[in-house]
């Protein structure tokens, strides 16, 4: 099947800032990186990308001064002038996505801010030009002090079903109250928001590719050493460590920052004895030495300062076996950003950490530091929270997990979808750890 062609409609769109216009545009990109062509319309708003063509119509926004004058005349009796927004919106309409597939309105078919843009969708359904799909985000009716007037017509547009759309909500509470409006849970799917991390930590380009070329969100554990690759920062005992995770069955990644000399014999000895020893621990591809790390296109990454707060930010701790110190600057670090810290028990450490920190004794088995590791991690519920983001919210795992799913349903006509492609909700991917296996 091709990809469908999708366009995205709003009220507004950025810059003008809110959730709805943040998801429309994250999820525009995210179709666009999928490879579909993409449009967004919206009736205020400004071409922010060049990446895709975005349509502002001043007909579609909240704030058409027409659409209060129509309804006054409305309530006297005269409709003309609705009728009159309406035709004219929906003759735009299918100006716009006369050469789409899909169209994900967002809000409009639920919230009151445009009604004869409303009633202008259900029109261009009954056209059959195009599949709607009607991302629910809210909806009038759903707070105690929603006006009475919205509860007759020409409201009740907002609370009427239509058979032919795809309704999706934001989450099990909001499937809840739209089952209860339609009286329905026909053609009802939730699909959660997600979150770009990539954009909101401002990651560098290199970051990202590392990130996707190594699936860093879809490990159990990425451990982060900040340290030159010098002996007495005991990259050894994080090498079996890692090793004895792995062992575990914890999808785990090892990111070594360091550089050394190459021009110093000994340095090069040292960095080969790590490779070495990731080889015979068999975890070549879980180990990921930075300085000597080349991008799928040949080019090789500066470990700069912000390049290690990146890594910072993507990491679920930062591991520190060193085998003494004067301070431990990494510490710090870390903590600015609330990052986990696992690491040896020299005094500069419990110095800096004291109680806030999982440390370990030099003389532990790798087994032993693995399995606190991985029980320190389970007691720690932030941890636990950015695993369950980076896994199930991201916009890359709701494309794999609904939406590919949800566009399949073009095939299937007017049938909403199969029940074996609505993801359930509330499956849970457990990775707590109950004990080394």
């Amino acid at each position: 099947m091709n990809k469908p062609k999708i366009a995205l409609l709003h009220y507004t769109c950025p810059p003008v800032v809110g959730g709805v216009e943040k998801v429309m545009k994250e999820q525009a990109s995210l179709f666009l990186s999928k490879g579909h062509d993409v449009k967004i319309i919206a009736g205020k708003g400004e071409q922010f990308t060049t990446a895709f063509p975005i349509t502002i119509n001043p007909v579609f926004s909240s704030r058409n001064p027409d659409v209060d004058t129509s309804l006054q005349k409305l309530s006297s009796g005269n409709s003309d002038h609705f009728y009159q927004l309406i035709d004219i919106a929906h003759e735009d309409l299918v100006k716009e996505v006369l050469s789409y597939d899909v169209l994900i309105a967002h809000n409009v078919m639920t919230m009151p801010y445009n009604l004869p843009l409303t009633y202008a969708l259900h029109k261009l359904i009954d056209d059959d030009l195009i599949r709607v799909i009607s991302w629910n985000h809210d909806s009038i009716f759903f707070y105690p002090d929603c006006p009475d007037q919205y509860h007759a017509e020409p409201w009740t547009v907002l609370k009427t079903k239509n058979p032919h759309i795809q309704y999706i909500c934001i989450s099990q509470a909001r499937y809840e109250q739209f089952c209860s409006l339609y009286q329905t849970k026909r053609k009802i799917t939730v699909i959660p928001n997600g979150i770009d991390p990539p954009g909101f930590f401002q990651l560098t380009p290199e970051t990202k590719k590392v990130i996707y070329e190594q699936k860093l969100y879809n490990a159990d554990l990425v451990m982060v050493q900040p340290s030159r690759l010098i002996p007495r920062k005991n990259f050894e005992l994080g090498l079996r460590v890692a090793g004895a995770l792995k062992k575990m069955n914890v999808e785990i990644r090892y990111l070594i920052t360091g550089a050394y000399d190459t021009h110093e014999a000994k340095n090069v000895a040292y960095y080969r004895k790590l490779r070495n020893m990731a080889k015979d621990l068999n975890i070549n591809n879980e180990v990921i030495f930075i300085a000597e790390y080349r991008l799928s296109d040949g080019k090789r990454i500066v470990p700069n300062q912000t390049f290690i707060r990146d890594l910072y930010f993507i990491a679920d701790i930062l591991f520190m076996p060193s085998l003494a110190e004067g301070f431990g600057l990494p510490l710090l670090e870390a903590g600015m950003i609330k990052l986990p810290i696992v690491c040896s028990e020299i005094p500069p450490f419990l110095e800096i950490g004291s109680d806030y920190i999982c440390t370990f004794s030099l003389h532990d088995s790798p087994d032993h530091i693995a399995d606190n590791v991985m029980q320190f991690l389970d007691m720690c519920p932030t941890h636990n929270m950015y695993r369950n983001v980076v896994q199930n919210y991201t916009w890359e795992s709701i494309y794999k997990n609904y939406m590919l799913s949800l566009f399949s349903m073009i095939e299937y006509g007017d049938e909403e979808l199969p029940e074996a492609m609505v993801v359930d909700f509330h499956s849970e991917s457990s990775h707590s750890y109950n004990g080394s296996s």
